[in-house]
């Protein structure tokens, strides 16, 4: 077990040691950032479903997980559950196309640390994840001067979330469970703009506005889960989970700089002055969490084959940002939908390891509820996972789970960006066992 602690944290360094910004999207612009997955590698691979729930894998999509039923089928022999853990990074390369132009950006960063104890009909989860992220750098041009830059903005920064989950097994089909997230983070944003003179040369001093915001906040995601035999091989799936609206505490800060603008567009600052935000009730602001609910129903045969789909709604149109606004931009309520599954040859095969391997595959379809020059902004992937095992399969199921992701994200129309990404996902699932019932005295 220290062995298996020590990877983790090998891994854990690794990741934030070679972490960049956790996207590049211009759409990350507006709101709190881009909204980041919160599932594991294993589900991401299917399309993002969060409706298959065993005692084996970290579910961070339903907390009724933590309790599971044993699985009989599984190493341990019915004995108890094992203790999880997981920790995960990826990598995104994505391609930016307009009307006029095309740029390509890649990102790399850290998913999430998430630990699974189990505690008799109780079943306990830790962990913490990113929860939003921002990472652009925006030009906006004048076509009718040659194309030069007018307004160039960039942000970065995102929230992360600290969770605490507990979830009860009410009987041996169905559980349910909650999960405490704790939300905190900043994002900061800037805008400068560029002046010229009437021969069109740019001229030296310009002012750039700076916004910073700290959030922080508590939300809280209920969920339940039903597994029950259709007959001696077909096992029917059924999730729920719902999250209240609930809220972020935003202390905010602005500033105004003077610059100096060189030939080649870098910037240097000469002096910069505090806003005070106070006497427009800017100081300090509460973001609205929109409510969440899905609803999951899978069907498949025990650690053989598994099929599901899964219908998320979220009520995304109560957001609103009062400290960083826009006139061309707005939200509408968000919705998606997704299939997947997987396949497993032969759990058991000692002859061809490869039998024992995991094989994912799903698509998802999303509206993310965000408008821009009133064009719904959309997403669409189509995923493919491995889970290879690793460790000996007598008293152990871990597993090294790869998952690739290509998709498509906005649109050119009414002079958008469209985003062709590619995400490549690694995470690490080690699973054991530290109650253990003794056999002789």
């Amino acid at each position: 077990m220290i062995k298996k602690f020590i990877v983790i944290l090998i891994t854990i360094i690794s990741c934030q040691v070679y972490a960049q910004q956790g996207t590049a999207s211009p759409y990350s612009f507006y709101g709190i950032g881009s909204l980041k997955f919160r599932g594991t590698v294993e589900s991401r691979g299917m399309g993002s479903i969060g409706s298959y729930i065993d005692s084996l894998h970290i579910n961070l999509r339903n907390p009724a997980s933590y309790a599971s039923k044993n699985l009989k089928a599984s190493p341990y022999d019915g004995e108890s559950r094992p203790v999880k853990f997981s920790v995960a990074g990826s990598f995104s390369s994505v391609g930016l196309n307009s009307d006029t132009d095309s740029e390509n950006a890649s990102t790399s960063t850290f998913d999430y640390i998430a630990v699974s104890i189990p505690l008799g009909r109780f079943g306990a989860g830790f962990g913490l994840l990113p929860f939003t992220s921002v990472g652009y750098k925006l030009q906006d041009t004048n076509p009718m001067q040659n194309d030069r830059v007018d307004f160039r903005y960039e942000g970065e920064g995102g929230l992360n979330k600290a969770f605490l989950s507990l979830g009860y097994l009410v009987n041996d089909n169905f559980s349910i469970g909650v999960d405490a997230n704790y939300n905190f983070g900043n994002t900061q944003n800037s805008a400068i703009q560029f002046l010229y003179d009437t021969n069109g040369n740019i001229i030296q001093f310009a002012t750039r506005e700076n916004n910073r915001s700290d959030l922080s906040g508590l939300n809280f995601n209920f969920g339940a889960s039903y597994k029950g035999k259709l007959n001696d091989k077909l096992e029917l799936s059924a999730t729920a989970t719902y999250s209240p609206e609930s809220s972020l505490t935003s202390k905010n800060d602005r500033s105004l700089s003077t610059v100096i603008v060189t030939v080649l567009g870098d910037e240097f600052v000469q002096n910069t002055i505090d806003v005070d935000l106070s006497g427009s009730g800017l100081e300090e602001t509460d973001l609205k969490l929109p409510n969440r609910f899905s609803l999951g129903f899978g069907v498949g045969e025990t650690s053989k084959w598994f099929a599901g789909a899964e219908y998320v709604s979220q009520n995304t149109s109560v957001f609103d940002n009062p400290i960083f606004s826009t006139t061309n931009s707005s939200y509408e309520n968000a919705s998606s939908f997704a299939v997947g599954g997987f396949y497993i040859p032969n759990h058991r095969s000692l002859s061809s390891y490869f039998k024992r391997v995991v094989y994912r595959a799903g698509a998802r379809f999303e509206n993310t509820g965000l408008v821009v020059n009133n064009e719904s902004i959309n997403e669409f992937g189509i995923s493919f996972g491995l889970g290879l095992p690793v460790g000996p399969s007598t008293n152990t199921f871990s597993e090294i789970n790869l998952g690739f992701e290509f998709g498509q994200r906005g649109t050119k129309n009414r002079d958008l960006i469209q985003e062709n990404f590619f995400n490549l996902n690694v995470s690490l699932s080690l699973s054991d066992r530290w109650f253990k019932k003794r056999k002789y005295n």
